[in-house]
């Protein structure tokens, strides 16, 4: 993934997870949670950035990234927090900072309320935490996954890079998009893009929404302004839900923030998480 690699590996019941850690050894961890259909390849620049300060753990969820991707695979948001929770056991994390974008604020969400996972701090960013959601588009794909696992690769890989790229606000670079399409393109990777969207049910956040005023940590919630995938009204409406709770718009990122605007997050970040 263009100098990108996660060289270890941890087997849970949802599969094999690749993952990584940067930074020295004793400092302040942190865990950073991509979103969908992304992978930790988006955290790159921001993770290099924080490892100068702290022990920073990346991870592809299974069914993302270099993760295992399997016919019949639970890779829900379910299976996903609760394999969050085991990976923070298996590296002996008992209090981290958490930082989680998009799908992955709801896994850290669902693992620290449902699982019991703590964190020292948690920062969300554009995070799928409140009902609706769901685009046209995506509700259409998941209603009818199993026809469109049998579109031909050509029509299915133009299909994913749209997609994809539509979540920056200023454009990707061809190379970033060519990264975040890989994964999906191919046998193992076509059925499980469509897979992971099939599995997106609403219900998993319905399950926790009402119990986001339980939330005693501090929290940041950081919002691209520009983001169409989920519009930052969203991430007014779920801060007024978290008590103490602050919102940082991130002006001219759109749902990507990592790849719109990775010097303004670094940095709102960096001053959050000291």
């Amino acid at each position: 993934m263009h100098g990108w690699t996660l060289g270890r590996t941890y087997r849970s019941d949802a599969g094999e997870v690749r993952w990584e850690v940067l930074g020295e050894e004793g400092a302040a961890p942190v865990v950073l949670l991509h979103g969908t259909p992304f992978s930790s390849y988006v955290w790159r620049g921001v993770a290099r950035a924080l490892a100068m300060t702290h022990r920073v753990y990346v991870w592809d969820m299974p069914g993302y990234g270099t993760s295992e991707m399997s016919d019949g695979q639970d890779v829900s948001l379910a299976a996903q927090g609760g394999v969050f929770a085991e990976l923070l056991t298996h590296w002996g994390l008992d209090e981290p900072s958490v930082v989680a974008h998009d799908f992955g604020g709801a896994v850290a969400l669902r693992a620290h309320l449902l699982h019991g996972a703590r964190y020292r701090d948690l920062v969300l960013v554009d995070p799928v935490a409140l009902a609706p959601w769901g685009s046209p588009f995506f509700r259409l794909v998941g209603a009818h996954a199993e026809v469109f696992e049998q579109l031909p690769p050509a029509l299915h890989g133009a299909l994913v890079r749209e997609y994809v790229a539509s979540a920056s606000h200023r454009g990707l670079h061809p190379a970033v998009l060519d990264a975040l399409v890989d994964p999906w393109l191919g046998e193992a990777g076509q059925p499980a893009f469509y897979r992971q969207i099939a599995q997106a049910d609403q219900h998993f956040t319905d399950e926790i929404q009402a119990r986001y005023d339980e939330l005693d940590l501090p929290v940041l919630i950081c919002w691209g302004a520009e983001d169409t995938w989920i519009p930052i009204e969203k991430g007014r409406e779920l801060a007024g839900l978290i008590p103490g709770s602050r919102l940082r718009p991130i002006e001219g990122a759109g749902h990507l923030v990592q790849e719109d605007a990775p010097a303004e997050l670094t940095a709102a970040l960096t001053a959050f998480l000291s």
